[in-house]
């Protein structure tokens, strides 16, 4: 703080004064021709260059987006084809029957025993599927898709119903004889008999699965 004693001093104050407010206004003009020839530097550059674009920081990770998990189409594809592979019109059935009046089946390892179970009714009947007026090639399917499904649901019993060939030329039960076909040609078939009287008797099979395994 400056202490004015006489007109002197004030005099050197105003002086001071005017001396600082000049070199303000010199500082300020400055500033104002720099700003106003670095804008100048800028449009003259742009002219000359054109349009840019700025370049990626190459320091940026690229991540990979995360893809959603694919539907397993051609491992289902590939079941189905097994499925329908797996069982043939063509196999011969007739040796592996046993040559009673029902035509009953068991596979080999499994005794007698188990057939005059099924007979008597000692599994109860869980599910059953019913046949009738599907071409051979849906009843196929049909019937390979029923017994997988069963045993993912742990069914061990259950009855087919192809009927007895009423409806088909000459009387002939086409389609028994393909399901027994294709039951004997299935892994997860253990035995199967006729049906009884009350359960459909000849235009039926009581058929016994294999029981689910935790793979299954």
């Amino acid at each position: 703080m400056v202490t004015v004693k006489s007109l002197a001093d004030l005099k050197q104050v105003k002086k001071a004064i005017e001396a600082q407010a000049k070199l303000e206004a010199e500082r300020r003009a400055e500033r104002e021709r720099t700003a106003r020839q670095s804008t100048a530097d800028k449009d003259l550059f742009i002219k000359a260059a054109g349009a840019v674009q700025p370049l990626t920081d190459k320091r940026q990770a690229l991540l990979k987006k995360e893809q959603p998990k694919p539907i397993p189409v051609q491992r289902e594809r590939d079941e189905q084809a097994v499925l329908v592979e797996a069982i043939s019109d063509e196999f011969d059935v007739s040796t592996l029957l046993d040559a009673d009046e029902h035509m009953s089946f068991r596979c080999p390892g499994i005794g007698p025993d188990v057939t005059r179970k099924l007979r008597r009714g000692d599994w109860a009947i869980q599910r059953e599927i019913d046949l009738h007026g599907l071409r051979t090639d849906e009843a196929r399917g049909a019937l390979g898709q029923f017994i997988r499904d069963a045993r993912k649901h742990g069914i061990r019993c259950v009855r087919v119903v192809h009927g007895k060939g009423l409806g088909s030329p000459g009387k002939t039960p086409v389609l028994k004889s393909r399901v027994h076909s294709w039951l004997v040609q299935k892994k997860e078939v253990l035995a199967f008999v006729q049906a009884k009287p009350a359960e459909g008797g000849a235009g039926a099979l009581v058929v016994l699965l294999q029981p689910a395994t935790a793979s299954t």
